[in-house]
């Protein structure tokens, strides 16, 4: 029976250069010349340092900017952490890189695809979601579907099998 899975997995080599870049660039900026701006990575968590919120705020804009030029979707980024006091009047964030959909996400994945009356079934296997059908291009249309219509998150499509 063909079958594919959607799933939410950034590429972390990718994200580890744009951290390498952004870095890079507070350490050559002219306005962080003398600060503890820094970006860490340990596994999927990220951890922003600066002086000032107006700093914190900076090397979040660089750090967007450089995973979008490295191709990385921003939506992989979780930055609602509230940011942290240190001392000294320093500031630090967590950013976590989500990888693997969450449980609202896979249900509304399902959803979705039950209601649209294609000839397919979804069910949620841990963080990814196998889609099931008798026709390639039942499977077809239900990725198209699914591209279009959830846009919360950046999903893609592997172990396409016939």
């Amino acid at each position: 029976m063909p079958s594919f899975d959607t799933v939410l997995e950034p590429n972390l080599v990718e994200v580890k250069n744009a951290i390498d870049q952004s870095n890079k660039e507070i350490g050559t900026r002219f306005d962080f010349k003398g600060s503890d701006a820094r970006i860490e990575q340990k596994d999927k968590e990220l951890t922003l340092y600066a002086d000032s919120d107006f700093q914190l705020q900076q090397v979040t804009d660089i750090l967007l900017a450089k995973m979008a030029k490295r191709g990385v979707d921003i939506r992989f980024l979780d930055t609602s952490a509230k940011p942290e006091k240190m001392s000294h009047d320093k500031l630090k964030q967590k950013v976590v890189v989500k990888a693997g959909i969450e449980s609202d996400l896979a249900k509304k994945i399902q959803k979705t695809l039950k209601e649209s009356k294609l000839k397919v079934q979804a069910s949620i296997q841990g963080d990814t979601v196998r889609v099931t059908g008798a026709k390639r291009d039942d499977l077809q249309a239900a990725i198209a579907l699914l591209k279009k219509s959830i846009d919360e998150a950046p999903l893609s499509f592997d172990n396409f099998r016939d």
